[in-house]
This record gives C-alpha cells, structure tokens and sequence, in this order.
C-alpha cells in the first residue's frame, strides 16, 4: 500500500466523521431553547443532531420537524405535543422521555430506546421494528392505520419484534398494526383495539385483553398462557388451535369467538 492510499483513506474517513458530526453542540441546542417562546419556537428543524446527548431539555417549544435525530439521546426529556413527522430516529434514546401528543409520521424509529417513555394520546406511524418499549405507557394512544386517508396504500404503525413487557396500551388503538413476535408479556391492553393486527408469534403470557377487540387479528403461534381474555372479542381469528395457551388463558369462557 503506497503512501498516497494510506493518505487517501485517512482523508476519507476523515470527511465521512465530519459528515456524521452533529450540525450544532448541546450548548447552542440549550441557548435556543432558552431563547425560544411559544411565537418563536426554537429554530432546530431539519437540523442535524445525530449523536448528541440532548437527555432531559425541555423541547415543548422547539421545532424538531425534519431534524436527523440518529443515535441521539433524549432520555428523560419533554418532547410533549410535538411534531416530528419526517424527522430521522433510528437507534435513537427517548428512555423515560415524555412524548405524550406527539405526533410522529413517516419515521424509522428501528432498533430505538423507548423504555418507560410516556406516549399516551401519540399519534404514530412509524417503523419501530425491534425497539425497547418496555414499561412504556401507550395508554389512549392512536397508532391504528387511518383507513380513509391512504392515498399510497395502507400505511401502518411496525412493532414487529419489539418489547412492550409490562406496557400499558389501555384504550389504545393499534388497528392493523404489525406486531410479529412482539413481546406484550405482563402488559396493560385493557379495552384496546387491535381488531386485524398481526400478532403471529407474540408473548401475551399474562397479558391483560380484558374488552380488548381482536376481531380478524392474526394469533398464529401466539402465546395467550395466563391472559385474562374477559370479554375480549376474539371474532374472525381463524383456527384456534394454531394458538399456544389458549386454554390456559384466563375468563376464556366470557370471551367472544364466531
């Protein structure tokens, strides 16, 4: 390898760093919010933030819309009531952040940190794909598919392989959400709806679907061991003997088959 390669390399990993900085620090980030008012919200749209540790600011009157949010960390912080559609998220830390009202569409929140996030009465569309939403309270949450507003086909909210142990989604509207393998052990589901959604493979050991609608849902190799089904609409399943523990299944006899 000559001298000028080995050069070169350098340079490029160089620029290829520069690209992946953040566009401004933690410090200019807190002179905005301090600045900011409800008529001037602090100006961090489509900003670049990959990376920073931005945990526990008040953003309630910032403007995140577009910003690259890869990988940064937000724990503990308030982003209540916000816009964020369009912004990017993967990998990012929202761990006890508040988003509750927050609207998210059209995100990649993919392999994200949500746990003990508030997200009650968020409205959400977005890829969530193998996130960490343990003990996250999604309670009056609105992440079911809007059916009359679907102009490039049926856009909905992914939770496949995602960790909702311990969540509450009590009065949540999950319609045709995408929750393969995802893990609700132990979680709140109390009057929710979840009428066609994918839970082929899910952990719903000890899950309470008290009032829950499932009518149409997918329960292939799902596992209702323990789950208290009291009132539950189970309508439109499909086979029942492809679900694992339902006949350990709690008030099984009050739910409500064809």
């Amino acid at each position: 390898m000559t001298f000028r390669s080995i050069l070169m390399g350098l340079l490029a990993i160089g620029f290829y760093g520069m690209a992946c900085a953040a566009e401004i620090d933690r410090a200019e980030v807190e002179k905005r919010l301090a600045a900011a008012s409800k008529n001037r919200p602090a100006d961090l749209r489509r900003k670049d933030l990959t990376g920073l540790d931005l945990s526990g600011l008040d953003f309630r009157q910032a403007d995140l819309w577009g910003a690259d949010l890869r990988r940064a960390n937000f724990s503990r912080s308030n982003l209540s009531g916000l816009n964020l559609d369009l912004t990017v998220m993967t990998r990012i830390n929202l761990s006890g952040a508040n988003l509750s009202n927050t609207s998210i569409f059209g995100v990649s929140i993919m392999n994200a940190d949500l746990s003990g996030a508030n997200l009650t009465g968020s409205r959400i569309i977005a890829n969530l794909d193998r996130s960490d939403l343990n003990r996250a309270d999604l309670s009056h949450a609105n992440w079911g598919a809007d059916m009359k507003n679907q102009p490039m086909g049926l856009m909905r909210v992914s939770l496949n392989n995602v960790d909702l142990s311990g969540a509450d989604l009590s009065d949540a509207n999950l319609s045709r959400a995408l929750m393969r393998h995802a893990n609700l052990s132990g979680s709140r589901l109390h009057n929710a709806m979840l009428a066609g959604v994918d839970l082929s493979g899910a952990n719903l050991t000890h899950a309470d679907l008290s009032g829950a609608d499932l009518s149409g849902s997918h329960l292939e190799d799902a596992d209702l061991t323990g789950a208290n089904l009291a009132g539950a609409r189970l309508t439109g399943i499909g086979n029942k003997s492809t679900i694992k523990g339902l006949d350990a299944a709690k008030n099984l006899q009050s739910a409500i088959f064809d």
